[in-house]
């Protein structure tokens, strides 16, 4: 079989209405078996991820999480992607690493998203200003009738770099901007909780994507315990992240307090019950996302 090379120039066939769908497909599928490990040197991560979905196939992810990278001009997060075939186990595909980790780690919030906010949400707030935050414009975008996107970043400076480059506003009030937001997007490598559940609104949505490790989290026990939570994979985040291993641990919440994960969207289990109730998605990213993200780049490419 021919061994597909796919560059990062593939992101302009790519569609994130078409990618949730296939999410959403890859969850019909029997449920992944996945391996992650993690290393550590202080702040620096290698992290090791494989899937293996039975009619699909069996992806291995491996990243390398350096946060010092960027006062180097260099970008944070490298690693590199393979996919191998389900029936034959060969090597199918070797695809460019960022363009896996941009269209798998936004379209999973976008997928929650759907499922979760409002219909009528328009005002986004993104905190925190990288590599994530950007590409959860144009997939927000995508979804949503004529947003409004603020950013909040610790550095003003870059906040309002950010804000030239993308269109959106650069805030400074952190409570305000929350309070003012229909759908709150954190995308942050914090350790100390930045939103505070006495901000919060009746009706707001929250995508938490930036937390990864034990001693990250994003949001506080507050938060946690005011909204219905909800996972992408309760297999790689409950006992996994900090978001959720925290608040378990002080008994904020227990693990009977997730809602459900994309597993049970076939059931109607993944969605909002009111206007009113506030909603909280913890993206883990798990390699299983990267395995049925990575299939459908992989056919979009084969397919152009």
């Amino acid at each position: 079989m021919t061994m597909e090379i796919v560059p990062f120039e593939a992101d302009e066939l790519l569609n994130w209405q078409s990618l949730t769908d296939a999410l959403e497909a890859g969850h019909r599928l029997p449920a992944a078996e996945v391996g992650d490990s993690l290393l550590y040197r202080d702040n620096d991560t290698l992290l090791n991820r494989a899937a293996w979905i039975d009619g699909l196939g069996q992806l291995v992810k491996c990243a390398t999480i350096f946060p010092g990278n960027g006062a180097h001009g260099k970008p944070t997060i490298n690693g590199s992607v393979t996919l191998y075939t389900d029936k034959t186990g060969e090597l199918e595909g070797l695809i460019d690493f960022h363009l896996v980790t941009k269209w798998k780690t936004a379209g999973d919030s976008l997928l929650s998203c759907k499922k979760l906010a409002r219909k009528d949400s328009r005002k986004v707030l993104l905190v925190g200003t990288g590599a994530v935050a950007h590409s959860m414009i144009p997939a927000y975008a995508s979804l949503l009738e004529n947003p409004e996107f603020s950013v909040w970043g610790r550095n003003p400076v870059t906040a309002r770099a950010f804000a030239d480059a993308t269109g959106a506003t650069a805030v400074t009030d952190l409570e305000a901007a929350v309070r003012g937001a229909d759908i709150i997007c954190t995308a942050t490598m914090s350790k100390e909780p930045l939103i505070l559940g006495e901000w919060l609104q009746p009706g707001q949505h929250l995508d938490l994507i930036g937390a990864y490790r034990p001693d990250m989290r994003e949001v506080d026990d507050e938060a946690m315990s005011r909204a219905r939570i909800f996972v992408d994979a309760r297999a790689t985040t409950v006992h996994h992240i900090g978001e959720l291993m925290m608040p378990i641990a002080s008994g904020a919440i227990n693990e009977g307090n997730i809602s459900a994960d994309f597993y049970d969207m076939a059931k109607g289990g993944f969605t909002r019950r009111s206007d009113d109730e506030i909603t909280i998605a913890k993206n883990g990213g798990g390699a299983h996302l990267d395995l049925m993200t990575a299939a459908y780049i992989l056919q979009t490419w084969k397919a152009r």
